[in-house]
């Protein structure tokens, strides 16, 4: 029986593209993460001659693509919350739904749930506001922020005359201090970016082992349901 107060019913939440998005993200953040570290604090020299050995070639290689798949994936990802369910776009949203108060309650609710203050909290069938605020503040924002600093460094690689450098580089690299400050600060969100799956996947297991419904397996079949 759940322990809620509150009836929970099977809910269809995360569509099939959602859950895509989802895996393939994560998949594309733990290349990016590894590729990433090792651009930035790069392997020693190896001996010999240099055109027998292309490991950083491979690393930049499995980087760039890891993250132009990233991009595309979460511009699909912002395309479907136009044509999803309602909790497909929830993220998005937050700016909105912090107008309500409904909103609020459910937050500090929420919080004091996390600090095992409060033992019940209405369910939420897609996220709960806490989850809606660190997904749209801090993942959401943080993804542009990579995204197009990512992409401004990969045109400044292309030239000045390649389409990127011309969409991307060319304001990105100014506004932040050019090369050198882009590539720190795209390094350093590097770092906020794994900060927050930390404490997202803390979330995720404790919400799933402490509340009355499914979180873990909502992600792979699609369905909220409640635990018997």
């Amino acid at each position: 029986m759940s322990t809620h107060s509150y009836r929970i019913v099977p809910t269809y939440v995360w569509q099939l593209p959602v859950r895509i998005w989802h895996w393939v993200m994560a998949l594309c953040m733990v290349v990016l993460v590894v590729t990433g570290y090792l651009i930035g604090s790069p392997l020693p020299a190896m001996g010999g001659e240099a055109s027998e050995h292309f490991e950083f070639g491979y690393i930049r290689y499995a980087h760039f693509a890891a993250g132009l798949t990233f991009a595309v994936i979460f511009a699909w990802r912002l395309v479907w919350a136009f044509f999803g369910n309602r909790y497909s776009r929830e993220i998005f949203l937050v700016p909105v739904l912090m107008l309500r108060k409904e909103y609020w309650q459910g937050f500090f609710a929420q919080v004091r749930h996390y600090l095992f203050i409060q033992k019940e909290v209405r369910p939420s069938m897609g996220h709960n506001p806490l989850a809606m605020s660190a997904m749209g503040f801090m993942f959401a924002l943080g993804t542009f922020f990579m995204i197009f600093t990512g992409l401004a460094l990969y045109g400044e690689g292309m030239g000045e005359r390649s389409w990127i450098y011309i969409a991307f580089s060319s304001w990105v690299l100014p506004l932040l201090g050019y090369s050198q400050n882009v590539h720190t600060l795209h390094h350093l969100c590097m770092y906020y970016l794994i900060v927050f799956t930390i404490v997202h996947l803390y979330m995720v297991v404790r919400e799933d082992i402490c509340s009355g419904e499914t979180v873990i397996s909502t992600m792979i079949n699609g369905w909220r349901v409640p635990k018997d």
